[in-house]
């Protein structure tokens, strides 16, 4: 078992990748990281599996003691990643080009 090096509590658990049954995983309190972990997949619930994927996770004991996939949240994080993305992406217009 993979050891998490944070206080017992409740932590926002952010996928970053999932590979060969092993989940990377990064932690936040107050929208701030705090630490990371390389933990089996299926300490997860099968609908968070996946990168990008938002679970709120209880932390005891250096271990997950539960795990609840928040869909709307990640569904939110996507989409606002998606606005980003597509702001930065539109180009100023030209000085000659016509606006």
């Amino acid at each position: 078992m993979t050891r998490i090096d944070l206080a017992d509590g409740a932590y926002t658990a952010v996928v970053d990748s999932v590979e060969d049954g092993l989940a990377t995983l990064f932690f936040e309190a107050d929208e701030e990281t705090v630490g990371n972990a390389v933990v089996d997949a299926a300490r997860l619930p099968k609908a968070g599996r996946h990168a990008d994927a938002i679970v709120a996770v209880e932390i005891e004991d250096n271990a997950i003691a539960t795990a609840t996939y928040d869909a709307e949240r990640t569904a939110a994080r996507a989409e606002a990643a998606q606005d980003r993305f597509d702001r930065l992406s539109r180009r100023p217009p030209g000085r000659d080009s016509e606006e």
